[in-house]
């Protein structure tokens, strides 16, 4: 059974896919997991009964988990490798052998080979990978090999020892596998030309190479060769399927440590990646309290020194989203592009999954932090001079002027009050006038509020632009509210903010909270407003002339409409296909009483 801590932690990790670490009580490490979707994976562990000794002893020990968030499955699967060998965690059985992941390696030399390894040596050679799949790597050097045709040997092919005459070609070259540089026959620059294009099929750059193979393919099959033509077919699967690039090993980064941090108005939130050769080892992300407003550069400093203190980081370069000065000895990069810009990704990605994860935790544990932290939020986004613990957003409703009415929603605290929703059916205005129809509806609310000494919103929200706005802002005016309750509009297309006397709109983050309870606000007007509009505009369809005709009653009208959609599609309906909605005794009533209305007229 999870304690309480463990409890909260599981109901607030992402569905991504990532790495698992599990430690004791005394912080030791327990085991490191990959998965497709952590809050699955992760939880069922806790869900069900094992029946593995093992297992079922690794979860009584589990006292905390943490996890590094990662952009795929490959990845996830390449990192565990990577922390498993580092770490070597008592209850990891598999991946703790010295074997690595296959690399492919385009040698330094002044005729390149290439080929699979195991082994990354310092000698100026480039590496390619990792790959998670052997199968992958045979299948790109078959595809490499069928169109560039390279040396296997290891001779040294000095330009003085090839003019010297020391090398003979050899099978290889009469099979065609080679073009021969050994005795001079290619020479360097066209060989470095077909470096140049397997350096981007190894990228996975290789549509050409795609459409290559499909046309041998295709002839495969047309002349009955169905084993070449399926053996062809496999290769493009596993092509199509390649990931080239992986931004949780690249050797070219060595021993790094990477920063980033979020931030929202009351803590900070710094990520921090260790590579150590190239691979991830290590993520952590500190939660920083903000004590003066300090800026997000502030607080990265302060996050980088201490957690450099903590983990004893000796890295002499560290990668950061922004420019900093850390003093001498420290060569601060910000990466622009490439594999180090994606991996300072990872690491912001990590920080914003740790900021979620808390904001939900602390919604568990202490409801009261999480709305402080929100209505500061909201007053600081939307620019207001007191927190909106209570906002109050309205909606017309009408189709083509037909029944016209408008919703008021009403959120406390950031949650609906769903006791305190309003419904209004327009009483002053004619026809489809959504300007009009607002500051009815605004002063009717407010006015009624007023009368009744009941307390006024912090902020009202009206659903539409600056129509609607003007309109909401002239009803306040009229009851001298205006000044008192700020007032703000949105319009739907692009999520637009507008506020009363300036016509250049507020854009929220798209992912900002604020936006999100404005968006929630709106959405559960619409829907209450539809709702109300839909009940009273049924009510009145019933009404119709269909009920006036002897013999017709209101479950026939009920079913008639419901058919037919409108009473106009009913009287131009044949008797037969009414025959089959009623039967044909109230069809004919039907059809015999438009029939005398038209003789009538």
């Amino acid at each position: 059974m999870e304690t309480p801590e463990l409890e909260i932690q599981l109901k607030t990790l992402p569905n991504s896919p990532g790495v698992y670490q599990y430690y004791d009580k005394k912080g030791k490490l327990l085991y490191v997991g990959k998965a497709k979707n952590l809050k699955k994976r992760v939880s069922s562990y806790f869900n069900k009964k094992h029946d593995n000794a093992r297992t079922h002893l690794l979860v009584k020990k589990i006292a905390n988990i943490k996890h590094i968030v990662v952009n795929s499955e490959t990845d996830a699967l390449l990192l565990e490798n990577n922390m498993i060998k580092n770490y070597q965690p008592r209850y990891n059985v598999m991946l703790k052998d010295d074997k690595s992941y296959p690399w492919i390696c385009i040698k330094n030399e002044r005729f390149p080979r290439v080929f699979p390894t195991r082994r990354l040596i310092k000698d100026g050679s480039e590496y390619y990978g990792p790959y998670t799949s052997m199968k992958t790597v045979h299948t790109l050097l078959d595809l490499i090999k069928g169109l560039y045709p390279l040396r296997t040997c290891n001779y040294d092919l000095s330009k003085e020892k090839i003019e010297s005459g020391k090398y003979k070609v050899c099978l290889e070259y009469h099979l065609g596998n080679c073009l021969g540089p050994c005795e001079d026959k290619i020479s360097a620059k066209t060989y470095h030309d077909n470096i140049d294009a397997i350096r981007e099929i190894v990228k996975g750059n290789f549509k050409d190479s795609l459409h290559r193979f499909r046309s041998q393919m295709k002839a495969h099959a047309e002349a009955m060769e169905f084993e070449d033509a399926q053996r062809i077919k496999e290769k493009i699967e596993v092509l199509e399927g390649y990931q080239a690039k992986s931004t949780v090993v690249n050797p070219s980064i060595n021993n790094v440590d990477v920063f980033s941090i979020v931030s929202d108005e009351g803590y900070g939130y710094v990520n921090f990646l260790q590579l150590s050769h190239g691979a991830i080892i290590r993520s952590h992300t500190l939660e920083l309290k903000k004590k003066l407003d300090e800026s997000d550069a502030e607080l990265l400093a302060i996050g980088i020194i201490e957690i450099r203190q903590r983990f004893n980081s000796q890295s002499s370069e560290i990668y950061v989203p922004f420019e900093l000065d850390l003093g001498d000895g420290i060569r601060v990069t910000v990466p622009k592009l490439g594999d180090k810009k994606r991996i300072v990704e990872l690491s912001e990605r990590n920080a914003k999954y740790f900021r979620m994860e808390r904001f939900k935790q602390t919604k568990i544990v202490d409801p009261d932090r999480h709305v402080n932290r929100l209505m500061a939020q909201m007053k600081s986004d939307l620019r207001l001079s007191v927190e909106p613990r209570h906002i109050e957003c309205f909606d017309n409703s009408n189709i083509q002027g037909t029944n016209p009415v408008a919703a008021c929603v009403v959120f406390k605290d950031g949650k609906p009050s769903k006791k305190d929703y309003r419904k209004f059916n327009i009483k002053t205005v004619t026809g489809a006038n959504d300007f009009a129809s607002m500051e009815e509806v605004v002063f009717r609310r407010y006015r009624r509020l007023l009368n009744e000494d009941e307390p006024l919103p912090q902020l009202i929200i009206v659903d539409g632009g600056k129509g609607q706005l003007s309109s909401g802002v002239k009803a306040l005016e009229t009851l001298g509210l205006r000044g008192k309750i700020a007032i703000i509009g949105i319009a739907k297309r692009l999520e637009e903010l507008f506020y009363p006397g300036d016509s250049i709109p507020l854009y929220l983050d798209k992912k900002s909270e604020t936006l999100k309870v404005i968006q929630q606000l709106r959405n559960e007007a619409h829907r209450f407003g539809i709702t109300f509009h839909r009940n009273k505009r049924s009510k009145a369809a019933i009404n119709t002339e269909l009920e006036t005709i002897p013999g017709i009653g209101e479950k026939t009208v009920i079913e008639l409409l419901r058919h037919f959609r409108s009473v106009s599609k009913v009287k131009k309906a044949s008797e037969t296909a009414l025959s089959e909605v009623i039967g044909p005794a109230k069809a004919k009533i039907i059809i015999k009483h438009y029939q005398q209305t038209t003789n009538e007229n």
